[in-house]
C-alpha cells in the first residue's frame, strides 16, 4: 500500500462516526462528543497532530515515514476506566474507533462497566468496532486468598478467560517482589513466571510482565546486582516475555543510575529493547515532562506533551530490530488523565504525527 492510500486510510479511520453495538451507544457518543468538546473550549484553540511540547525533538508532521507502523496503535483501558464505568464499553470503543486506534489492552474485564456484560460479548464488541484485543493485565500473586484471581492462585482459570477471548498475550503488571527483593527470590519468582510461561504456550499465548521503576533496582542483598538483569537471565526467553512500559523505564533512569554506594550504574531503556527485541512484544506508551525535584524525574503527562522522545524510540525499535514494524505493539497510556477521552484522542493524533528523519538516527 502506497503511503498515499495510507494516509487516505487513515483519515477515513480519524474522521468515522460508526457507532456499532448497543443502542444507547449513540446517545452517549454524543454525551462524550459535547464533553470532549466543552474540554477542548476550555483548553483553548485545537492545536492539530503533534502538539504537544517539541523540546527539540523535531515531532516532523507530514515529512518522510510514519515511525508509527501500521495496525500496531493500542490503548490500555486503564487510562479510560472512568467513561467504561460511567458509559459501558460501547460508546468508549466507538470513540478509540474514531481516533485510529487498532488494540486494546484490559486491565480487568468489567472496569465496573454500566451493565454487565460477558466475555464472549466483550470480544464481539471489540471486533465490531475494529480494535484487537492483544493483551490482559492480571495479578501476579495474592498468598492470603486462594481464590484470588491472580496466575498464583488461579492459573488455569486465568488462562481459560484469555483464551476466550482470543488473546495473544495475557500478562501481570505486579512486580516479581513476591519472595522479597534478593536475587534468590527473584530466582524463585522467575520460576513462577517460567512456569506461567509454559502454560500459557501451550494455549498458544505469551505469558508478560509489565515494569514499573522499582524492577530497575538493585538487590538488598547484592547491591551491585539490578533487579531487572536477574529477571531477564533466570526466565526462559522462550517463555517468558516483557512489556516495557517506556515512562517508568526512564524514571528508573532517574532514580536508578547509581547503585547505593554512590557509584555509576548506568542504564538506557532503549539499549534494553535493542539488545533482547524479541523479549518485548509490547509496550506502554506514556509520557512525562522532566521535573528533578520529583521522586521519579517526571510528572506524567498526555502522550506529546512531555519530554520523552518517542520519535527516536519508535524509529529506532522499528528499524533495528527483526522485523520491527510488524512484532511490536505499542499502547497508549496515562494512569491518571483529566479528560481520558480527550487523552486518548491527542495520543492518537500525536503519534501518528511522528515521521522518520532528522532525530539522530
Amino acid at each position: 500500500m502506497s503511503r498515499t492510500s495510507k494516509d487516505t486510510e487513515l483519515a477515513r479511520r480519524l474522521s468515522r462516526r460508526n457507532i456499532l453495538g448497543v443502542a444507547a451507544g449513540a446517545t452517549a457518543a454524543t454525551i462524550i462528543g459535547t464533553a470532549t468538546a466543552q474540554a477542548a473550549a476550555a483548553q483553548g484553540p485545537a492545536k492539530g497532530p503533534g502538539h504537544g511540547h517539541d523540546h527539540g525533538h523535531g515531532h516532523g508532521k507530514g515529512k518522510g515515514k510514519p515511525v508509527l507502523p501500521p495496525g500496531r496503535l493500542g490503548i490500555q483501558l486503564y487510562s479510560l476506566r472512568d467513561k467504561i464505568s460511567t458509559l459501558g464499553f460501547a460508546p468508549v470503543f466507538a470513540e478509540l474507533e474514531k481516533y485510529g486506534y487498532d488494540e486494546i489492552e484490559l486491565a480487568g474485564y468489567t472496569q465496573g462497566s454500566a451493565g454487565p456484560i460477558t466475555l464472549a460479548q466483550l470480544k464481539r464488541l471489540a471486533r465490531d468496532h475494529g480494535l484487537n484485543p492483544i493483551g490482559s493485565h492480571v495479578g501476579y500473586y495474592d498468598d492470603n486468598n486462594p481464590g484470588a484471581y491472580t496466575f498464583a492462585q488461579n492459573l488455569e482459570k486465568v488462562l481459560d478467560d484469555a483464551q476466550a477471548l482470543g488473546l495473544k498475550h495475557i500478562g501481570t503488571a505486579s512486580g516479581p517482589f513476591r519472595y522479597g527483593s534478593t536475587v534468590d527470590g527473584w530466582k524463585r519468582a522467575a520460576e513462577d513466571f517460567n512456569t506461567y510461561g509454559a502454560a500459557a504456550r501451550r494455549r498458544g499465548m505469551k505469558f508478560y510482565q509489565h515494569n514499573h521503576a522499582e524492577e530497575f533496582s538493585f538487590a538488598t542483598d547484592k547491591p551491585k546486582v539490578r533487579l531487572y538483569d536477574v529477571l531477564l537471565a533466570e526466565t526462559d526467553p522462550d517463555l517468558v516475555y516483557l512489556e516495557m512500559d517506556i515512562y517508568w523505564a526512564y524514571c528508573a533512569q532517574f532514580r536508578f543510575s547509581k547503585r547505593v554506594d554512590g557509584t555509576r550504574a548506568p542504564l538506557d531503556p532503549l539499549k534494553y529493547v535493542l539488545k533482547y527485541p524479541n523479549r518485548y512484544p509490547l509496550f506502554h506508551v506514556k509520557d512525562g515532562v522532566r521535573d528533578d525535584t520529583t521522586r521519579d524525574g517526571y510528572r506524567m503527562s498526555d502522550v506529546g506533551d512531555g519530554d520523552i522522545d518517542y520519535r527516536t524510540f519508535l524509529s529506532k525499535v522499528t528499524s533495528r530490530t527483526h522485523h520491527g514494524r510488524s512484532y511490536h505493539h505499542w499502547q497508549a497510556e496515562h494512569d491518571n488523565p483529566v479528560d481520558s477521552l480527550a487523552f486518548a484522542r491527542k495520543s492518537s493524533e500525536h503519534l501518528h504525527s511522528l515521521r522518520a528523519g532528522r532525530c539522530g538516527d
